[in-house]
């Protein structure tokens, strides 16, 4: 009975032992347990949306060529740099990743001071990348018109020279001046257009009035798409491929704006989302708080684990919108 009676107490023990709760599963604490479930079903959505794009692109006909959509730079509006400033980018969002590292790497030694440095460098880094996203949106909303129903850019296929006023009419070509929200704009129609809205050509002039009837072109070249500058309206642009037929460059497909705006948006949302917490937590680093636990400055290992994963979809995002 002596010996059934311990047995009975060292199982309780056992079973006290199994269930009394606060045990860590991989060592791992229960704030960064959650962390990692949510990134995991963040990243679930983010591979939703990028599925989503692939197979949107792919049943296209036509897509647009990234060197030719993302070719500008700040400060330099005629220059032509493809994918030169997105690389920028690039490189600042993973350079704050190292910088996390950093910081979390001082949190774990309790130099409070250090891991407050190096969260300012990561949150700068946060900001450039921002003020970056914004501008990019700013010039291809403004500069190139490209909305969420509407794509200037398609995927050009022919070379050739762009065609005068006086070739188009040499060529029979009927000149029309049409008023369009109070400014006249050129068209030539071809022979049988009843209407400039069936078949519409337009002499392409830059911002300054000047034409650019003659100027040779490469494949993708900017200037195939026509804008008019005083009323911001684009229309499709006149020219001769290299066999002297007469061409026109069409819209793109309508759905890049959207899915451009929409991912590139959400993911600059956890960026902006990104910097507000890196702030906080640098703001109760430099107060002293995490000190005061003597738990490694846990929260910023929380807030570089999310940043991590923040930089890591936007390598996805990069690969998908600008390099394939």
């Amino acid at each position: 009975m002596a010996s059934e009676a311990a047995v009975l107490e060292h199982k309780t023990e056992q079973d006290e032992h199994l269930w009394d709760g606060g045990k860590s599963p991989l060592k791992a604490s229960y704030g960064k347990l959650m962390m990692w479930y949510f990134l995991v079903s963040d990243a679930f959505t983010f591979a939703g949306f990028l599925i989503a794009y692939g197979a949107l692109r792919f049943s296209s006909e036509t897509w647009p060529v990234a060197d030719f959509v993302f070719e500008k730079i700040p400060f330099f509006d005629h220059a032509k740099a493809p994918l030169v400033f997105v690389t920028f980018m690039t490189f600042v969002l993973i350079a704050s990743s190292v910088t996390m590292v950093r910081a979390v790497q001082e949190g774990h030694r309790e130099n409070k001071n250090g891991a407050v440095k190096w969260l300012i460098f990561t949150i700068v880094g946060g900001l450039i990348f921002l003020s970056s996203q914004a501008w990019e949106w700013t010039t291809l909303i403004v500069k190139e018109g490209v909305t969420l129903h509407t794509n200037p850019f398609s995927r050009h296929i022919d070379e050739g020279t762009y065609l005068s006023a006086a070739d188009l009419e040499s060529m029979g070509f009927t000149k029309v001046e049409k008023d369009v929200h109070g400014t006249t704009a050129t068209y030539f129609l071809p022979a049988g257009a009843a209407d400039i809205e069936e078949n519409r050509y337009f002499v392409k002039t830059d911002h300054f009035g000047n034409s650019f009837a003659g100027k040779d072109f490469k494949v993708g070249d900017s200037y195939l798409i026509t804008i008019n500058h005083d009323t911001h309206m684009y229309e499709p642009g006149a020219y001769k491929s290299a066999s002297g037929a007469v061409l026109k460059e069409e819209f793109g497909p309508r759905a890049f704006g959207a899915l451009f705006f929409f991912i590139t948006g959400f993911h600059g949302f956890h960026v902006f989302s990104g910097v507000a917490f890196l702030t906080i937590v640098a703001i109760n680093t430099a107060s002293g708080i995490y000190l005061r636990r003597r738990n490694g400055h846990e929260m910023v290992e929380k807030i570089g684990l999310y940043w991590h994963f923040v930089d890591l979809v936007w390598v996805f995002v990069f690969l998908v919108f600008y390099l394939i």
